[in-house]
């Protein structure tokens, strides 16, 4: 296995099979992974780590997967909405505090006062932080005019995570019916290119029924998007959904963890220059996950800045950090944790995808006409 981590890494084809075995890493080949990973980390994206004050402003859904706590068949968790003025105080909370950005999310809602609502918000942040506070949505499919008018609204980064590449594992993870269709996320993901986002996705690792090769598939389906962010974590099961049937046939929940380390530092190496997300689910399996995926390759931080009272009701599964850990996302704690992997904090930066310039830049002949 060593062998075959040092000739994949020394000659950089990564094709399916070659993913598999990177992924399959454990002990000293795995240190060699990560090593590279780190490297082209450092080399590609810098040394600094760019922070999303992450706002869970509803957990009010319309889907029904079957993975997720928040699934609108779920009548043992507590909906909330967040008043504007609560978004609005987290925001500014935020933009005081220099993370630089915001992410909105949300259930999947899709209606016309959900959407101008989204744009009242979008217009409030950006008048409230002289435009400087960068903005992230992760609210879910919409129609193109949805997407152009938050777009011109003053989003410019969105986040719908496919949650398994393959059609085939894709639907376990969900009903049969329109509002759940695999080819729907897919065109939502194309549309959000064709307008401009920065767009990002993600999966999850380690679900049931998944293999190595549906894991090294996510990958490449990754790469072959030209995909600009990812968040991406272990699969962490939740009682009150479906999968919860299938627990006995999980990975172990360390292994889960390990498994998510490697497909970060993969993607690392096979997308140099992407905004790849140290997600929370990390840190509920490990209370320094988030940190250990920075040192190997993650460049961006979520923290927490939904307000207490609510947090602890968008349990997309469980385990999730509480709302009595709110220090840990503390300006202060994260600059002291983000030492402990020699990393510096961009506060007040947007940290914005360098792979999303390189992919709009003119390509070929136009380049070449451009220049003359």
């Amino acid at each position: 296995m060593k062998n075959k981590v040092s000739n994949i890494l020394k000659h950089g084809k990564l094709g399916l099979e070659e993913i598999v075995t990177l992924l399959r890493s454990d002990g000293a080949e795995r240190t060699e992974l990560f090593s590279e990973s780190a490297r082209i980390r450092r080399k590609y994206v810098g040394n600094r780590v760019y922070f999303r004050g992450l706002i869970e402003f509803s957990n009010i859904c319309d889907k029904n997967c079957y993975y997720c706590g928040i699934r609108r068949d779920n009548k043992e968790v507590e909906r909330y909405s967040l008043s504007d003025k609560e978004i609005l105080d987290a925001a500014l909370y935020a933009f005081e505090n220099k993370y630089g950005s915001v992410v909105l999310q949300s259930g999947e809602l899709s209606n016309s006062r959900f959407a101008s609502r989204i744009t009242r918000l979008l217009k409030e942040i950006k008048k409230l932080s002289g435009g400087k506070l960068g903005i992230t949505l992760s609210v879910g499919e919409q129609t193109e005019e949805v997407y152009r008018e938050w777009f011109e609204a003053g989003a410019h980064r969105y986040l719908l995570r496919i949650e398994a590449s393959n059609p085939g594992l894709y639907a376990k993870l969900h009903p049969d019916d329109n509002l759940h269709s695999y080819q729907r996320r897919l065109e939502c993901l194309y549309l959000l290119q064709k307008i401009g986002y920065q767009t990002g996705t993600g999966v999850m690792i380690g679900l049931p029924f998944q293999t190595y090769e549906d894991l090294a598939g996510d990958l490449l389906f990754m790469k072959n998007l030209d995909i600009d962010m990812v968040g991406m974590g272990p699969y962490i099961e939740h009682a009150n959904t479906p999968m919860i049937d299938y627990k006995s046939e999980l990975l172990p929940i360390k292994a889960r963890f390990e498994l998510s380390l490697n497909m970060i530092a993969v993607l690392r190496i096979l997308m140099k220059d992407i905004n790849i997300a140290a997600s929370t689910a990390l840190q509920a399996i490990d209370p320094i996950g988030r940190e250990k995926a920075v040192k190997i390759g993650a460049n961006v931080i979520m923290p927490n800045i939904t307000p207490g009272i609510y947090r602890d009701n968008y349990n997309l599964y469980e385990n999730k950090p509480l709302s009595t850990d709110e220090d840990d996302d503390s300006k202060e704690c994260l600059e002291a944790r983000l030492k402990m992997v020699d990393v510096e904090p961009g506060f007040g930066e947007w940290g914005d995808s360098k792979h999303y310039f390189e992919r709009r830049k003119p390509r070929g002949s136009v380049r070449k006409t451009l220049r003359s």
